[in-house]
């Protein structure tokens, strides 16, 4: 069949067709997205014995009218760990306690964990990192403490003992949001996926091997889910980090890397994050279980030095 002509006697033009054309990158890309501080149906309940003041849409708040120098009762802890649970990240100003005390309040959410690889503060339960002297060399990236344990931290408590003039602001990305706004294709790819983490691809940046070697047997390689479920609020979770994932099981290393690329890009999307500025007796207290977070490294010449205690958490399922 031929076309027809038009009335000057030519063949009507082919229509117009968009070119071929995809972002290079479509890990991260613009539109709408699912922000749900709770999970999906459940209501933001009144707090009682404390003001609340969200930082951000999903993740992150301030907490007034607390003094964590006084005794914290199991109503006043029970409130806190409810806004733990739905803030995912709490900040507490104006908190003048010293480390005897941080532990204090973290053995309330259950017993402390040590960590070997982190220089210790005036106790085997007190991470410290100070940093100043020289360009900060670690932390600024995003990551999950201890996906290396069998049992990762369940949380953990920062105060920063010293606060640059400017810069040495922490950040949190909710990976439960992360995880809701995964395209359909991948939430089907991951759905049952099983990643192993491994401590030496995180530490061998500034450690040495001789303290690696002596440590590598005590801790050999562990599997977590992909997508690991909330023991409390049951909400999916992806639970995927940088440092220390290292590959999904049961996939050709090409195609782990290309997925775990995609997934590790995911908590760099702002509307999943919150960024607190550290002022002098602030503390921070997050859900490791929930979240994702990064040391922003700008302070250099500045010294920082900030003193966190961690929980011990469940094995994720």
């Amino acid at each position: 069949m031929t076309a027809t002509a038009n009335e000057s006697g030519a063949a009507p033009a082919a229509p117009a067709r968009l070119r071929e054309a995809r972002a290079v990158d479509e890990a991260v890309v613009e539109g709408p997205r699912t922000l749900r501080r709770l999970p999906e149906g459940a209501e933001s309940a009144p707090y009682r014995l404390f003001g609340v003041r969200p930082l951000g849409p999903v993740i992150g708040a301030e907490i007034h009218g607390v003094d964590l120098r006084e005794e914290v009762g199991p109503e006043l802890r029970a409130e806190i760990h409810r806004a733990l649970l739905e803030y995912k990240v709490v900040f507490f100003r104006d908190q003048p306690i010293g480390s005897e005390r941080q532990q204090e309040i973290a053995r309330l959410w259950g017993e402390l964990e040590t960590n070997p690889f982190i220089e210790q503060g005036d106790g085997a339960h007190i991470a410290r990192f100070a940093k100043g002297d020289a360009p900060p060399s670690y932390e600024n990236v995003w990551h999950t403490d201890v996906t290396w344990r069998p049992e990762p931290a369940m949380g953990a408590i920062l105060r920063l003992v010293e606060v640059p003039p400017q810069g040495g602001d922490t950040m949190w990305a909710d990976m439960a949001a992360a995880y809701d706004n995964l395209p359909e294709g991948v939430k089907e790819r991951i759905d049952g996926a099983v990643a192993e983490h491994d401590v030496i691809p995180g530490f061998a940046r500034f450690l040495d091997e001789e303290r690696l070697l002596a440590w590598q047997d005590r801790f050999p390689p562990v599997r977590h889910p992909v997508v690991r479920t909330h023991p409390e609020t049951g909400r999916r979770t992806l639970f995927v980090n940088v440092s220390f994932t290292t590959r999904i099981l049961g996939l050709p290393k090409e195609e782990s890397d290309e997925l775990l690329r995609f997934l590790f890009q995911q908590a760099h999307v702002p509307e999943y994050q919150v960024r607190f500025r550290w002022e002098p007796d602030s503390i921070a207290f997050w859900d490791n279980r929930a979240t994702q977070h990064y040391a922003v490294n700008d302070y250099f010449p500045h010294r920082r030095v900030a003193e966190r205690v961690a929980i011990v958490g469940d094995r994720p399922y």
